[in-house]
């Protein structure tokens, strides 16, 4: 039984793991966080199932005035999703867009740094990939990284989140070749309000947490 709200990410991301028992041993199997806040759900999900862990950095390009409402998110690989019912109810003109969106790239482009100046990108072709998020309200940036994981050569794309609205779901059943999500709670208000504890994660947890994923998978290539 899912209850809410999810203790943290670590719990919501143990009762992910155990949804998704079924997809264990799954040939070419890899779960991909959406850093920042994805990886720790992701990285207990992918120790449960015992397969490699990865992140695909995403950035929501948020309203102006309205940063928390997604206007669009960009994602690896020069992937740009534009959600046209925000930008057309806001009045959002094209020249607002593109200054949000080089912003955000500068910080995707930054993150993409950090994580690899360690960890080597797992090459997503011909993977059955398990997209990871803690959460999503608009669903924008699932969106953004289900077109770069397509773009890359994923041949299977599951997402799986603990906790959406269901209309956001249903979108993304258009985009996914599957999605589970725990929980669809309403009104939804916000990803956080699910959650006991939602602190922000940082980037030295998520290097952390693939650290620890690339030595278990050393571990059991011993085996």
């Amino acid at each position: 039984m899912v209850l809410l709200p999810f203790k943290d990410r670590n719990s919501a991301g143990d009762q992910l793991a155990h949804v998704l028992g079924s997809y264990r041993g799954r040939a070419g199997l890899l779960v991909v966080g959406l850093p920042r806040g994805g990886v720790p759900v992701a990285a207990r999900v992918a120790e449960q199932l015992d397969v490699a862990l990865d992140v695909m950095v995403v950035r929501k390009l948020g309203t102006p005035g309205h940063e928390e409402l997604a206007m669009g998110a960009i994602a690896s690989g020069g992937v740009r999703v534009i959600n046209d019912e925000i930008v057309g109810y806001m009045d959002i003109d094209q020249e607002t867009i593109e200054i949000v969106t080089a912003r955000e790239r500068e910080e995707l482009e930054r993150r993409e740094r950090v994580y690899r100046r360690k960890y080597k990108k797992i090459n997503l072709e011909d993977r059955n990939v398990i997209l990871v998020d803690d959460g999503l309200a608009t669903g924008t940036t699932m969106m953004a990284a289900v077109q770069s994981a397509r773009h890359e050569g994923a041949s299977t794309l599951i997402v799986a989140v603990p906790v959406a609205p269901q209309d956001t779901i249903n979108a993304l059943y258009n985009a996914a070749d599957e999605v589970v999500c725990l929980k669809t709670p309403e009104p939804f208000s916000g990803v956080g309000m699910w959650y006991d504890d939602f602190c922000q994660t940082s980037d030295e947890e998520v290097m952390a947490l693939l650290k620890k994923a690339r030595y278990r998978m050393r571990e059991v290539r011993k085996q």
